[in-house]
């Protein structure tokens, strides 16, 4: 929901930084294999107690994955370079639920379960509506930059960030955030259903 309005905001900065980049011969394909170490390395220390260490090198790893982007356009985007960059995301955004269920069992076990099965529904759904569109010649408008079109919804890239922080931060309430999120991923879902039967008519 809020992903338009963010990637708007940062684009001119994070093309300025993969100017930089570029020029120090760090190409998209790596920014994208740092960003997903540093997204385990979050998970890591969140599942070992660390919340705060975890956040910290959670959002690195989300600024690695702005200027992957960012690079990839400042050079030339490939079509493996898409496909692991969205490879790579879906695993980093598993390995936080799952990592504070490693802390606290007892605790979050079952609301890390609920929230894991809520992403196999916003995943499947963005990716099923990129196949179709994709064979289709369909391309988006408020994404263009992006390799390939996908709805939106109300649980995008910057919700689950915003989901993940609240996690570290306050990770005694991580049941309800967790329990909460999964109810707006599951919204997200029946969303991006009923847009993509309408529109593939």
């Amino acid at each position: 929901m809020l992903d338009r309005t963010l990637h708007a905001a940062l684009k001119p900065l994070l093309s300025r930084v993969a100017g930089g980049l570029v020029r120090l011969g760090l190409s998209a394909n790596a920014l994208s294999f740092i960003g997903f170490g540093l997204g385990l390395a979050a998970a890591t220390a969140i599942a070992l107690g660390r919340p705060l260490a975890g956040l910290a090198l959670l959002l690195l790893s989300r600024l690695m994955d702005g200027l992957d982007g960012a690079v990839a356009r400042a050079t030339a985007p490939t079509d493996r370079g898409s496909f692991l960059d969205i490879t790579l995301d879906f695993l980093f955004y598993a390995s936080i639920p799952l990592a504070f269920a490693l802390a606290d069992p007892g605790q979050n076990a079952l609301p890390a379960a609920v929230l894991l099965a809520s992403f196999i529904g916003t995943g499947s759904s963005f990716l099923a509506f990129a196949i179709v569109a994709a064979q289709r010649g369909l391309q988006s408008h408020d994404f263009p930059d992006k390799g390939f079109y996908f709805l939106g919804g109300l649980t995008e890239a910057t919700e689950t960030l915003a989901a993940f922080i609240a996690m570290c931060l306050w990770p005694a309430w991580f049941p309800q955030i967790a329990c909460g999120f999964a109810a707006l991923c599951a919204i997200t879902t029946a969303l991006r259903i009923v847009w993509g039967y309408q529109r593939f008519r």
